[in-house]
Parts: C-alpha cells; structure tokens; sequence
C-alpha cells in the first residue's frame, strides 16, 4: 500500500515515489495538476468510476494504453510516466495469482539457438497467438519449450505459466491442470473454462501447455475459448500432433543438425551433445569423434535417442555402441507404423536400450510406468511385490533394481530434505507403459499401485491432526497425481472397496488443503458405487458419508451437507462406533451453526463433547470446546466464548494439532476485537496467519485475513483494511466458502461507506444479500450491529433510487465479478426498469 499524501498535497522527492502505491501516485499527480477525478476521466477518455477505481487500488495492473491516456491527460514528463509505470508494475505483481513456473532445465541446450531465436520471433509477433512445437516424440519439443519461454518471458508483463499435462491421465483433467497451474482452486466443474478465462482476463500472459498429444481433446476446447475471451494471452504448446485450432501456427522441430562430411565433425549440434553427455557420465569420447558421428548419425540426430546412447558409455566404447547400432537397427520396426522414421528411430532407441535390460531390470521398468508424477523407493517395491509394506527383501531388491536403471537413465533421480525421489521422461513412460501392457501385467500393477496409495492416504488420515501435520500434508501433495491415478483406477474398473477407502481416507487432506470440489466428486462418485457393496463396506461409506457432508458444508451445500451427515450419524450409530457418531454431530453442529440455528449447534456440540469425554478423547474433547466457544462469539457471549476457545487453545498446544490451534487463535482473535482488544487481536490473529500460512491451512489463512481487515478498519487504516480483505474474499472465494465470502462483502462495504464510496458500498451489501439468499445462511448475529449501522449511513446518503440501483447491481452480479469494482449506475442492469 502507498503512503498517505502530505498534508500540503506537495510531490515528494522521486526516492519516496518509488514505493509508493499506483493508487496514490496517481492521485498525487492529480491533484498537483488541480483536477478533479471528473475532469481527468474527461481529459483522458475514461470513465470516473475508472480512475476512482484506480486510486482507491481495487482495479490494478492498467493496461499500458491506459498509463499513456493517464500521462498525456494529466501532462506528465519521461521520468513521471515512468515511475506511474513502475508503480503499476508493483502493484501487479503483489496481487496476480501465483503461477506455475516453468522447471529450471537439468543441463545445457546444445545445438538450439536457430530454432529458439526462430521459435521466440514467431510468439513475439502480434499475430501468433498459438505456437505448437510440433515433432517426433523425443526430439527436444519440451527443452525447446523451456529455452523460448525464457527468451520472450520479458514481453509478457504478467509472466510465464508452466502447465505439465505428461501427469494427467484424461482429456476431461487438462482444464482442472491449467486451473491449478494459474493459481485457481474452481468451485464448479462445468463452468472451470469460463473460471479460467475470467481469472487471465486481460492479462499479458503466456501459457506453457507440455505433452498435450495424449490429452489432445482435451486441450484444443480450452485453448480455443482462452484465446477467444483473453485477448493479451500467447499459447506455447508442444505436441506430436497439432491441435488445429483456428489461428494456430506450428513450428516443427527438426532433429539437431548431423555432421557432414566437408566439416568438422566437432561443430555437429548432434555430436556436440553426445559428447557433452558422455563427458558428464565420466566417460569423454576423446578421439573418438568419427565413432561418435556415425552413432549420432544413426539415431538421426533425436536428442533423447543421443542422451540415451551416451549413457551407455559407462560400459561401452563408444565403437561397441556404434556396432551394436548397426546390427540391432532392425528392433526399429516396434516404433509407431504411421509416425514416420523419426517417431520409428525414437522408439528404436529405446527399444534398444530395453533390450539390454535383463529380465528383472524389465519387468520392474514397465511397472514403474504406472507412476504418475514419480514415486518413491517404497512404493515401486510395492508395485514390484505386491506387499502394502514390502519387508527388507523387497526393499532390497527394488533399490538394486532401481539403482541400475538410474544408471542406465531410463529413470531419474531427485533429493528433496534427505529423500529420493524418481520419475522418467514422459516418452520413455509410454514406451514403458506399452511394454505393461505386452506382458499383461498392466492390470495387476495397477491394482498394486492403488493398494498401496490407499494404504498411504489411511496412513496419512492418523497423522493429519497432530504434531507432524505439516509433514503428512506434504508428503500427501507430493503424491496426488499418484492418488488421483489410483482413484480414476478404482472408478475405470468399478473396484467399489478400493474407491470408497481412497476417497474417505482422503477428505481430510482435502479438506484442509482446500480440494473441497475433486474431494466431494470423488466421495459422491465412491458412494455410488459402494451402494452395491455388502456389511463389509460399512465402515468405509460411514466415513465417506461424512466426508462428503463436511465437504458439502465447507462449499455452503447444507442441504446436501445435512442429509450426507444424517446418514453417516445412522451408520456410526448402527456400528456402535461412538467416536464416529461425535464426530458427525460435531460437523451437523457446524451446519446448524452456519444456519444461524444456535441452539441446535450448542446442544449437538455438547452430545459430541459429552461422547468424545467418554471415550478419553483429548483432541475431540478440545474440538468441542472450539465449536462451543465458536458458537459462543457468533451468538455475541464473548466472555463464555474466550473461556471455551483458551481452554481449547491450551490443549491443543499440548496435543500439537496445528489446525486446531491455528483455529482456537482465530476465534480468540475474534473475540478481542469485537472486545475492543485491537492490539491483542492483531497479535493472536498475526499468529494464527502464520501458523495456517506454514500447514498450507487455506480456510485458516483465509479466516485471519478476514479478521484482521476488520481490525484495521476499527483502527480507521481502511488502506491495510481493504488489502487484508481483498486476500481474504479471494480465498474464501477459491475455496467456494460462500458464508464467508458474504461476511467479507459486508465488511468492505463498510470500510467503502467510510471512505464515502457509498454507492459502492451498497452494491457490495447487495452482493452479499445475494449470496446469502442463494444459500440460506443468515447475518451471524455478532456481525448484525456493524451491519445495520453501514446500511443506515448508506441510505442516509444516497436517495432511494441510486440505493436501489445499486443493491440491485450488486445482487445480480456473479461472486467472480464483485472484485472487480462498482461498473457505476449508468452500468446498472436496474437502471432502466421500474425505478
């Protein structure tokens, strides 16, 4: 945020105009030029909720075109424009959402500079707004991708966006990857392209989608609409086939270059990576560059064909490997019939570097295809043996096994805080895939890989409220494209039992690393199809039905939330389960709660502590007591709620339940600044922040932001008010926490009305009367008082008919929309009608 003006208005020097805010430079610019915001907008062509809009920070990044209209309106020399300029800058880059960078490349490209300087003038031209590197399989399409969108990153002022789709298994999952690439955690599935595209918006982008060829169908219908609706986006793809979008244009990328025989073979592209490769293994191919041309030459110049021949000079000549290229070329013949030499070459090489796997080395190196986004040394023994928790033998043999195809870089090998991980090219997992299914092991590889990710999720649920919380998160993020393969496995197949224990031991994790959408559809889809299963199954649909009520509820579906969690308390019940049936009761509790039925809330929460008390449960006891007080504050009894949220707090800090006590934080916080505790407020609240900040607990980072806007704003600081909002309804809004979403609506409306935006004010409360309408949830009755008084002092300040049209804009206008800005009455849909 800016610093205030000076008192006299007066330009500071140019050292303090570089941290100040785009808002307030302009602003100061404004005033110094003796202008009204009415008169600038008239000389500058814009309009005066515009600039309005633009000083006050709640519209930022403008468009370069508008900084040129700004300066000449407003007769700015070079170094003003400039600092206007960089001020925007600024302020972008601390509210875009946070994208996907592209990987930093392993080693040198050699041999590419034609093809990047070539590929990165065709993007750089206005009229390119797709480029698809198109090629063979193995020829660098990826590398080319990484190099080129370095070379053009500076001309996209909204940055480079990596999409990796060689992970994602279905057409159907493109989008939902390019959702969480761009930093957009989507509500609704049928409508996640038109989420996206509202989320690029007019933004200057580039957007990387690698490996599109096996989700081709998938890719082309997103990328179509993105390029329609966000005019300032370029598309770099890579794929073997091209997606014939209208307006693409493709650029092939050819092998590296051969040497020739009237040059040195040394300057060949094609040698030069060998021998940069063989070097790395410890083996340089010192005068031995003529065996090097003619093993380049016959791979045809594929750079992963090359890279892969080089490894094996840590137990070949570089003479051995080119003999055994001239006798085994005809392995060459299991490429693709239709992919051309190329694509028959690639496969070539990597058939040949198969075929000199022994039997062991091969079945484990077509099992681990069924990986997706790498694996650990564990779970590839499991694949191997078909034991959940492979014994020392197993072990053994996994890694020796393992250790050898590293050598023989068909995999590779990572090491993150002291663990290895593996992964392979996305090339070489097809081909290896492809080999699973010839020795039909395909199916029950894939029943392993499941087994042992359902034993990891029910693992992980036992750990995920306790002191190492943090580390089960993670460790469960690092394997949900694995989690996601094992739940479309469990769905393809219709393996009732496999789905509906992996999708009930995942909720949590969902839960609270805010997947409340896939976690719900993964819970509905299990439910549905256990309806055949037998008493067996019962434990696992009583879990899975209180999973997906408490999803449910988290998205505002109570009616759906309420029925889910009415049939999981009669499961828990008929198993006789009671930590079960209190932990249901607490989550109808909190539906209730959110209903504005107290009384219900007080008295299911109290049966769950009661219950909870009874078994010896010290961390269900201390949820109770947080519910209790968290029902306490809203009803507006703070002095019972701040005794049931201490003792809740105390006890989690013994239990080291990180959720826990980052919510405890959150209501104490809330607690003393309705009590008119601002300093303590701040300080409980800034720690709960930090805390839900390092567990990646959205909903608890999107709470203490909420609270601590409404802090600043009881301070008068309505700048640092509105930035901790703004975080605030963005995240409830990712995470579809539409109650919330409402209550920060209502919050910035007040902070509006302060700062005599009073029309806006009365669009955002009738956003917010909207979306509680939609589902149902009144004003918790703690907020009603401030509430009352902002509606009061609008409507005392504007007449009948602006109040009107505005509560009507706002109620009208999409969730995804209302951060944008009050479009102004002459905008208003209600203008024209019965007003």
């Amino acid at each position: 945020m800016g610093r205030p003006l000076p008192s006299d208005g007066s330009r500071r020097g140019s050292d303090d105009a570089q941290g100040t805010g785009f808002g307030d430079l302009l602003r100061r610019h404004r005033r110094d030029a003796g202008l009204s915001q009415e008169k600038l907008a008239e000389l500058a062509g814009l309009s005066v909720d515009a600039i309005a809009a633009l000083e006050r920070g709640r519209r930022r990044a403008p468009r370069p075109h508008t900084l040129r209209l700004l300066g000449d309106a407003l007769r700015l020399g070079a170094p003003d424009r400039a600092q206007l300029t960089a001020a925007a800058r600024r302020d972008a880059d601390t509210t875009r959402s946070v994208l996907r960078l592209p990987p930093v490349a392993p080693n040198e490209l050699i041999g590419r500079s034609q093809e990047v300087e070539e590929a990165a003038r065709l993007i750089s031209e206005r009229a390119t707004r797709l480029l698809t590197l198109s090629g063979p399989a193995g020829v660098g399409k990826t590398r080319l991708a990484l190099a080129v969108a370095s070379q053009v990153a500076h001309r996209f002022e909204d940055g480079v966006c990596w999409v990796p789709l060689a992970p994602v298994l279905e057409p159907a999952a493109v989008t939902p990857a390019i959702a969480t690439a761009i930093g957009l955690h989507p509500l609704d599935g049928a409508r996640l392209t038109e989420e996206i595209a509202e989320q690029i918006g007019r933004r200057s982008l580039l957007l990387v989608l690698d490996n599109c060829v096996h989700v081709l169908a998938g890719a082309t219908g997103v990328v179509s609409t993105l390029l329609e609706y966000c005019p300032n986006l370029t598309v770099l793809a890579t794929s073997r086939e091209l997606m014939r979008v209208p307006g693409e244009s493709v650029y092939v990328v050819p092998p590296l270059a051969l040497p020739t025989d009237d040059e040195d073979s040394a300057s060949s592209p094609a040698v030069r990576l060998f021998v940069d490769r063989a070097t790395a293994r410890g083996c340089p191919p010192t005068g031995q560059l003529d065996q090097v041309a003619r093993v380049v030459s016959r791979l045809e110049g594929i750079p992963l064909a090359i890279e892969l021949a080089a490894a094996r000079t840590n137990v070949l000549t570089v003479e051995e490997l080119a003999a055994e290229l001239d006798s085994s070329f005809a392995i060459l013949g299991g490429g693709s019939s239709t992919g051309g030499s190329r694509q028959e070459s690639l496969f070539g090489a990597i058939g040949w570097s198969h075929a000199l796997l022994t039997p062991s080395e091969r079945d484990l190196f077509a099992r681990l295809s069924i990986f997706a986004g790498g694996w650990s040394l564990n779970a590839a023994a499991a694949v191997l043996s078909g034991r959940l928790v492979p014994g020392p033998l197993e072990r053994a043999t996994a890694l020796d096994l393992t250790s050898r195809l590293v050598d023989k870089s068909l995999i590779r090998v990572s090491r993150d805080r002291g663990i290895a991980r593996y992964d392979m090219l996305a090339v070489i997992r097809e081909f290896a895939a492809g080999q699973l299914t010839v020795a039909g092991t395909d199916e029950e590889t894939a029943r392993n890989h499941a087994g042992f990710y359902i034993a990891l999720a029910e693992e992980a649920e036992s750990h995920l409220r306790g002191p190492n919380q943090g580390d089960w998160l993670d460790r469960l993020d690092g394997e949900l494209d694995n989690l996601r393969a094992a739940m479309a496995w469990a769905f393809r197949t219709e393996a009732m039992t496999e789905a509906v224990r992996l999708a009930g031991g995942l909720w949590l994790f969902c839960y609270l690393r805010g997947h409340y959408a896939e976690g719900g559809e993964w819970l509905e889809r299990a439910l549905k199809l256990a309806d055949a299963g037998g008493p067996e199954l019962a434990p696992y649909k009583a879990k899975a039905c209180l999973g997906a009520g408490m999803l449910a509820f988290l998205q505002c579906e109570y009616d759906a939330a309420t029925t889910r969690l009415e049939s999981a308390l009669a499961q828990y019940k008929a198993l006789d389960d009671t930590a079960g049936t209190a932990l249901v009761m607490q989550r109808l509790g909190g539906v209730a709660r959110e209903r504005g039925d107290y009384v219900t809330a007080e008295n299911l929460h109290c049966q769950s502590y009661d219950l909870f008390e009874s078994l010896g449960d010290r961390s269900g006891m201390s949820w109770a007591h947080n519910q209790l007080g968290f029902v306490a504050w809203l009803r507006g009894d703070l002095e019972i709620a701040a005794r049931r949220c201490k003792r809740a707090r105390d006890s989690f800090r013994v239990l080291g339940d990180g959720e826990g006590l980052a919510w405890s934080l959150i209501s104490l916080g809330t607690i003393a600044q309705y009590g008119g505790e601002l300093a303590e407020a701040e300080e409980l609240l800034q720690e709960s922040l930090a805390l839900s900040q390092r567990l990646g607990y959205r909903e608890g980072v999107a709470w203490s932001l909420n609270q601590l806007g409404i802090v600043e704003r009881r301070r008068g600081l309505t700048e640092r008010a509105v930035h901790f909002l703004d975080e605030s309804l963005a995240e409830h809004r990712d995470l579809g926490d539409r109650w919330r979403s409402a209550s920060v609506l209502e919050e910035l409306a007040t902070v509006a009305q302060q700062r005599n935006r009073t029309e806006y004010a009365a669009f955002l409360l009738g956003a917010a009367d909207g979306i509680r309408e939609v589902i149902g949830a009144p004003v918790p009755e703690i907020e009603k008082a401030d509430l009352q008084g902002t509606k009061q002092a609008i409507e005392q300040a504007l007449d009948r008919r602006a109040f009107r049209a505005a509560w009507s804009a706002g109620r009208a206008a999409p969730l995804a929309a209302v951060a944008d800005g009050y479009p102004g009455p002459s905008a208003s849909p209600d203008r024209s009608t019965r007003l």
